[in-house]
C-alpha cells in the first residue's frame, strides 16, 4: 500500500463523536421577548408612579392577581384580587415603591406568553417583601396584556 493510499484511507475515516450534550440554546430568531415585557415593565413603573390608571393601563379586564403569602412564623394565606381592586391598592402617597424583577424566563407561543422572575419589593428603599412574579399574558389586538398575575410573598430572607 502506497503511503498516498493510506492517507487517503484514514482521511476517509470517521471517529465516533458522542452527541453535543442538550443545551438551553439560543432564543429562536423573531422571538418578542422585549413586547411581552412591555406591559410587565410599564406595571412596575406605574407601581412606582402610585399611578392606578397606569397599573390598569398593562391589565387584561376581568384578570386576577393572587398572592400566595408565607408569614414570619411559617403560616401560609392565598389571597386573590380581580384586576381592579388590584389597580385600586397604587394610590398617591409619600412612600417611594420599587419592584425589582430579575432573571425572568419567558415563553412565548402565539399570542400567549409565560414570564417568570424573582422579585424584591422595596418600600422607601427599603426590602418589604421579595418571591417569585408569574404572569400570564395574552395578545389583543397587536398588544401585550397581563390576563393574570400570580406571586408569592415572603418577608424572611430577602435581599435587595
Amino acid at each position: 500500500m502506497s503511503f498516498f493510499t493510506l492517507v487517503v484511507l484514514l482521511l476517509a475515516q470517521t471517529t465516533p463523536v458522542p452527541a453535543l450534550p442538550k443545551g438551553t440554546g439560543l432564543p429562536p430568531p423573531g422571538r418578542e421577548d422585549a413586547a411581552v415585557m412591555t406591559p410587565i415593565n410599564a406595571l412596575f413603573a406605574g407601581i412606582a408612579a402610585r399611578d392606578s390608571a397606569a397599573v390598569a393601563a398593562t391589565l387584561r379586564n376581568l384578570g386576577n392577581a393572587t398572592a400566595v403569602e408565607e408569614n414570619a412564623d411559617g403560616t401560609r394565606s392565598i389571597r386573590r384580587l380581580d384586576f381592579v381592586a388590584f389597580a385600586a391598592r397604587f394610590q398617591p402617597g409619600a412612600q417611594r415603591l420599587e419592584e425589582r424583577f430579575s432573571d425572568p424566563a419567558i415563553e412565548i407561543d402565539g399570542d400567549i406568553a409565560m414570564v417568570w422572575g424573582r422579585y424584591v419589593f422595596l418600600i422607601d428603599g427599603q426590602v418589604h417583601n421579595c418571591g417569585y412574579d408569574h404572569f400570564d399574558l395574552v395578545r389583543e389586538n397587536g398588544a401585550w396584556k397581563i390576563a393574570n398575575l400570580t406571586y408569592s410573598s415572603r418577608t424572611t430572607g430577602c435581599t435587595a
